[in-house]
Order: structure tokens, then sequence, then C-alpha cells
């Protein structure tokens, strides 16, 4: 096969991709954690073993939704770290952005971070074991972030990447609690978070020709 046949073909497989994760989220829109295999190749209007073609498995398509939401929010934190004002500001955004991502679509974060109740071949995603990769993910992601940003002494990175995966923790538990219970305001939730946030963070300086966090 020549390469530029070889070249179309990629991107015909890729473009297939895309549309079956598209359909992939509509499903999960709909029904979150329940959401199915057999659901999802009947949205997409192909057989089951089409999907299982281009993912795998259920894993493999759970991987796939997984990684192309984790981009989206890591980009969307990564804006409200670089949004105007002073520190305080930029970490209240940060907290808004996310709480916000889970709030707005929250099927889709409940079929990336809670198991279905029953799961089976036919029903549901086990994706207990899967969250977990997710968070750490996102916790290298800003312990990366503040490394870059934030003085932290002769320790720098160790330091960055506890507080990365401590922050990512404390917003996926809180964000978590919140979202089930809605015992306040967002805008207060943010308020108490900043505020346990707040006394190093007040008190460490920008790394020298860093954009500051």
């Amino acid at each position: 096969m020549e390469t530029g046949q070889r070249d179309d073909q990629r991107t015909a497989t890729q473009r297939r991709r895309t549309e079956l994760l598209e359909a992939a989220e509509r499903v999960v829109l709909r029904d979150g954690p329940e959401a199915s295999m057999n659901a999802i190749a009947a949205e997409a209007g192909i057989t089951k073993p089409i999907l299982y073609r281009h993912f795998g498995d259920k894993s493999g398509l759970y991987r796939a939704l997984a990684k192309r939401h984790t981009d989206a929010l890591l980009a969307t934190l990564r804006t409200a770290l670089d949004s105007p004002g002073d520190r305080r500001d930029r970490v209240e955004a940060t907290l808004h952005a996310y709480l916000s991502a889970i709030e707005t679509r929250p099927q889709v974060y409940r079929f990336l971070m809670h198991p279905a109740e029953t799961p089976s071949d036919e029903k549901g995603f086990d994706v207990g074991r899967h969250s977990v990769p997710l968070l750490r993910r996102m916790g290298e992601d800003l312990g990366e972030v503040i490394a870059e940003r934030l003085d932290l002494g002769p320790d720098t990175r160790e330091v960055a990447r506890v507080w990365g995966h401590g922050i990512v923790g404390m917003m996926y538990a809180a964000g978590d609690w919140w979202l089930g219970e809605r015992p306040l305001s967002r805008d207060l939730l943010v308020r108490h978070l900043a505020d346990l946030l707040w006394g190093r963070l007040a008190e460490t300086g920008d790394r020298a020709g860093s954009r500051g966090l």
C-alpha cells in the first residue's frame, strides 16, 4: 500500500473513532455510569463487534473517553490558572473551573468516577479501577504547573508533586460530596477550599522567570 493510501486510511480510522467517541458521550450523558456497550453501539448505528474492533473492550473505550475529558478538563484548569487577577483570584478561578465542569455534566463525571452498581458484559462499566489513574494524572499535571511557577526551595519538585496530588484529592473529595448533597453554594465552597489552601500559598514566592501562580 502506498504512503498516501496509508495516510488516508489512518485519517478515516481516526475520524471514525472520533465519531464513535461522540456517540459514546451521548449515551453517557443520558445513562451515566450505567452506559453499556450495547447502547453505545446502537447509538453509533453499528454492531458491538465493530465497537470492540476500534477500542478492544469496555476498558479501552473508557480509557479513550477518560483521556478525552481529562485533556479538556486540564486545559480548562490551566486557563483558569492563567486568568487575570492576583494569586488568590486564580486559585478561586481554578476551583470554580473544576466544580463547574462536574456540575455542568454530572452524568459524565459519574461515568468517569463512579462504578456502575451492576457492572457486567451487557450493563455498565467497571470504572472503579480506572478512576485512580485518572486522578493521578491530574495530580501530576498540577504538580508540574506548581513546580514551574512557585519557588518552594531546594525540594521544589518533591513538594510540588505532594501539593498537586493533595489539591486534586481535595477537589475530588469535596466536589464529589458537594455534587451529591448540595449543602452550600459553589461560591461558598470555593471560598472555604481556598481558605484551606491559602496559608502556605500566600507565603510562597514565584519562581524567577515564570508567569507565577
